[in-house]
C-alpha cells in the first residue's frame, strides 16, 4: 500500500496500545477533548520540530451528522494543540467530507479501501496550492483515511503533504 501514498513524510507520536489506546477511546467515544489535548502537550517537544515545516495543517473532516453525533471532530482538536505549540495555521474548511462513511474499525482491509475512496473534497484548491500542507488525524491503523485524503489534497498542486496521527497501530 506505500506505493499508493500521495504525501512525503509521516508522523505519529504513540503506538496505539495499553494506557496510549485507552486515553485515545476516551478522548473519541467517550468525548473526553481535553485528554487529546493533554496527549499533544505530552510530546510538546516533538510537536514543537514541525514549527516552520508546514504553511497549513487540515484537519480529516467528518461529516455534520457525526459531528452532531460526537459533538467535536478529534482530528480538529488535535490540530488546534498543535498550532498552538507551533504557530501553523489550522484550514478546518478547506478538506471536507462529502459522503457518509462506516467507522473504518469495524471494515477488513480491502473494504476500508473501498469505504473511504471519493469521501472527500477540497473546497477551495487555491487556498493550498504550492503550500506544504500537514493533514491531521487522530489514528493510523492501515493508512487508508490519510492516503485518501492525501491523494485528493495532492490534485490542489501543494508544494508538499505530510500526514499527522496521533497514534499508530502496529
Amino acid at each position: 500500500m506505500e506505493e499508493n501514498r500521495n504525501y512525503e513524510a509521516g508522523f505519529f507520536l504513540y503506538y496505539y496500545l495499553g494506557p496510549i489506546r485507552d486515553a485515545i477511546h476516551a478522548f473519541k467515544f467517550e468525548r473526553k477533548k481535553r485528554v487529546g489535548r493533554v496527549l499533544i502537550r505530552m510530546e510538546k517537544d516533538r510537536i514543537s520540530e514541525l514549527a516552520g515545516k508546514f504553511d497549513y495543517i487540515l484537519p480529516i473532516p467528518i461529516t455534520e451528522r457525526r459531528l452532531k453525533e460526537r459533538g467535536f471532530n478529534q482530528a480538529y482538536i488535535i490540530s488546534e494543540e498543535i498550532s498552538k505549540i507551533t504557530g501553523i495555521k489550522v484550514l478546518s474548511d478547506v478538506l471536507i467530507k462529502k459522503k457518509e462513511t462506516k467507522d473504518q474499525y469495524t471494515l477488513s482491509l480491502s473494504e476500508r479501501r473501498r469505504n473511504v475512496r471519493g469521501a472527500f473534497t477540497l473546497r477551495d484548491e487555491r487556498a493550498i496550492k504550492g503550500k506544504r500542507i500537514l493533514i491531521v488525524d487522530d489514528l493510523f491503523t492501515t493508512g487508508n483515511t490519510l492516503m485518501e485524503a492525501s491523494r485528493v489534497v495532492s490534485r490542489a498542486q501543494p508544494g508538499s503533504v505530510s500526514v499527522f496521527a496521533l497514534a499508530r497501530a502496529l
